[in-house]
């Protein structure tokens, strides 16, 4: 099974804004994150598990991980696929990454699952921390 990655959306304020950001980056070159170091689990990452975003306290998206690899400034680059937008899931914020094993992550949604005015996002939330979506 897959492990993967989850990190807080930083100054995204929605999930068009996280999705323009990263469009943007991808459009200057191949899209990555930098972090200090190498995630000790990394070859059960690359090439399967993805990087899990968190906004407001939600997993609302995922981008695969393509591979690691080097960084200026002896950083290490995760190197990101397009991003995919998930079924929300409750999600504490943190610092840095943390590791999110396969059976804990939320499924994406299919083509036409998702209609962004069928529900607020509030309601969204609070029904998924309630469980019931």
């Amino acid at each position: 099974m897959a492990l993967h990655l989850t990190k807080v959306a930083f100054g995204a304020t929605s999930y068009e804004h996280l999705e323009g950001r990263l469009r943007e980056r991808a459009e200057a070159g191949p899209l990555f994150l930098t972090t200090r170091y190498l995630p000790k689990r990394h070859e059960e990452i690359a090439g399967e598990g993805s990087l899990f975003w968190i906004l407001k306290h939600m997993l609302v998206a995922r981008s695969p991980i393509v591979g690691f690899g080097e960084a200026e400034g002896g950083r290490v680059a995760i190197l990101l696929g397009p991003m995919v937008r998930v079924q929300p899931r409750p999600k504490r914020a943190h610092q840095g990454w943390r590791y999110l094993e396969a059976g804990d992550a939320p499924p994406d949604f299919g083509e036409g699952d998702y209609d962004a005015e069928a529900m607020p996002a509030a309601l969204t939330a609070k029904l998924s921390a309630l469980a019931l979506i």
